[in-house]
């Protein structure tokens, strides 16, 4: 199956218009006629058929057939990770944790990051393509970047974690997960968090964990945290 993106379709729509660039697609690249089926998202849950009625370059009709909303994971996961140095690195984490289920990401900006700016509509392109392959029909939620003094300060539901690599008391993170909640995890920079930011993520209730016994780049960290939620829900 190939899956479509578009939010600007509505729940209760009958007909759609894909804009200029997406028609093009369809019509020239993808070469679908007039009667072929569709399969559309909005990336808020909603899986719509529809049938196209009008097939041309610069206007791409159909005609909404059914309506149907997916069921959604039986968890939340946030993932607050600091932007690697190479932009690829971050891409990439960002196209696996689409695939394997993630509910929202912030970048956050952290004591040792070496980015310290960070554009995001590569990585809003990136997410919607891993969505879209992975024929997911709940679009993440990509925030703005934040520092992480003021992202800390925030409220928090739900089980809390900051995984580092400081010779501290840490737990496994596979150990303290519980299914079907709400889960926040924060991972660092290259550099790891500073230990005034894990000391004010602790205050701030979050529990330390481990990721296992070897070192892993920030962006292997996130995948590898966002699977062990995955796997704890299945």
């Amino acid at each position: 199956m190939q899956l479509f993106y578009n939010p600007d379709v509505l729940s209760n729509s009958k007909q759609f218009t894909f804009p200029k660039e997406e028609s093009k697609h369809i019509v020239k690249v993808l070469r679908k006629q007039v009667g072929d089926f569709l399969n559309i998202t909005n990336g808020k849950g909603y899986l719509f058929k529809a049938k196209i009625t009008v097939a041309e370059q610069k206007n791409c009709v159909v005609n909404i057939i059914e309506a149907s909303l997916q069921k959604p994971t039986n968890y939340k996961l946030h993932l607050a990770v600091a932007p690697t140095k190479m932009n690829d690195r971050y891409e990439w984490f960002l196209e696996k944790a689409t695939e394997i289920g993630v509910t929202s990401i912030t970048p956050i900006i952290c004591d040792h990051s070496e980015r310290k700016v960070v554009k995001t509509e590569r990585f809003q392109k990136i997410i919607q393509s891993a969505m879209k392959q992975s024929l997911n029909c709940y679009y993440p939620i990509l925030n703005n970047p934040i520092a992480y003094k003021d992202y800390i300060n925030q409220d928090f539901s739900g089980q809390q974690f900051i995984a580092h690599c400081e010779e501290l008391d840490k737990k496994s993170l596979k150990s303290q997960l519980q299914p079907n909640k709400e889960v926040t995890i924060l991972i660092g920079p290259e550099g790891d968090f500073s230990v005034k930011e894990i000391e004010k993520a602790i205050q701030n209730k979050f529990i330390p964990v481990t990721l296992g016994d070897t070192r892993l780049r920030t962006e292997t960290a996130a995948i590898v945290a966002c699977h062990s939620v995955a796997f704890v829900n299945e």
